[in-house]
């Protein structure tokens, strides 16, 4: 191997993996209709079909702040790493 990639940082890490995962996670349930398509159980007289959707604004939000907290996480030790 070469100095240069004796180096290097991996690309894909567990870190990123997880990254990649909350992001994709609110996708894959929203295109998943089959999974929520129905009427029952009903939350507060609002049908799942339009909570589940309504949680998963919620959820995503989350998700989505984890992850880019994550990644700024990433950044920093390869900055870190980087520098040495």
């Amino acid at each position: 191997m070469s100095q240069e990639t004796q180096g290097r940082q991996p690309t894909v890490t567990p870190l990123r993996v997880v990254v990649a995962i909350c992001l994709g996670a609110p996708f894959v349930a929203m295109l998943w209709v089959s999974s929520y398509a129905k009427v029952e159980p009903t939350f507060i007289g609002i049908p799942f079909f339009y909570w589940y959707q309504m949680a998963w604004v919620v959820i995503s939000t989350a998700l989505t702040m984890i992850a880019y907290k994550l990644w700024q996480r990433d950044q920093r030790a390869r900055k870190a790493g980087a520098s040495r």
